[in-house]
């Protein structure tokens, strides 16, 4: 069965939003590892728009999982990862102006600079990811740039408008998986996840974790984080979405 990652950056988002210290996202995480998930996914910007460096190492003290660490892939950013030692390193693309990460990295033009913070991370006993969008070359590039594991970009096939669509970009994550697999690569999944897309993900057997924040928040919203956070490891164990 695949693993869960919850990503808590939506708890540190709404306590940003008065600067105050509630809600707290350890403690959110915290709840989110009693009510099964296998791991936690934060997201330390660059402008610090609401995961904060106290959350991060709290949180490396606390956690009882995997922690995964999603950053840019920066100086500042690998020095901080060093020095945490998050279990995982996710390298995302990120732009001040976006709302949220819009797309894969661009791995064939930055290999090189790619491979160099690979190595300082590897030489820190931790694991490296890169986020790329379902693409063959981009699969091949991150090979050759010596990472761990992809993370599939999921979001152009969450936000598909109707069946065509849908089918042409399961298609060009199982393709992109397939190659993954061939070259050894670990395989994870994520962006715009919810309690019902993804059970056609589910058919693929490779993916080994789906990383999944926004749906599990807003709806940890109007039930609880534990009852939102059992009711994706259900879906995920089952592949049936309740009637919620």
């Amino acid at each position: 069965m695949a693993k869960l990652g919850v990503n808590i950056d939506h708890i540190a988002t709404l306590r940003q939003a008065r600067r105050g210290q509630e809600p707290e996202p350890v403690t959110a995480a915290a709840l989110a590892e009693m009510a099964g998930a296998d791991g936690i996914t934060i997201h330390l910007r660059e402008d610090r728009r609401h995961i904060q460096d106290r959350d991060l190492r709290l949180l490396r003290e606390t956690a009882r999982t995997r922690i995964n660490l999603e950053m840019a892939p920066t100086q500042e950013m690998v020095k901080i990862a060093l020095d945490i030692k998050p279990d995982m390193v996710t390298f995302v693309p990120e732009k001040r102006e976006e709302l949220t990460t819009e797309g894969g990295l661009e791995v064939k033009l930055a290999k090189e600079d790619l491979g160099k913070y690979i190595r300082l991370l590897h030489e820190g006993e931790i694991l490296v990811s890169l986020f790329i969008d379902p693409d063959i070359d981009q699969v091949k590039a991150t090979h050759k740039a010596g990472a761990d594991y992809i993370e599939i970009h999921t979001g152009r096939y969450a936000e598909a408008r109707n069946k065509r669509e849908e089918d042409r970009e399961f298609n060009d994550i199982f393709n992109t998986v397939k190659i993954a697999s061939k070259l050894h690569l670990g395989i994870n999944a994520g962006h715009g996840l919810d309690y019902w897309n993804i059970k056609r993900l589910l058919q693929i057997d490779e993916i080994e974790e789906f990383n999944i924040g926004h749906s599990i928040i807003a709806r940890a919203v109007m039930v609880g984080m534990e009852r939102a956070v059992k009711d994706m490891v259900e879906v995920i164990k089952t592949g049936v979405s309740k009637n919620f």
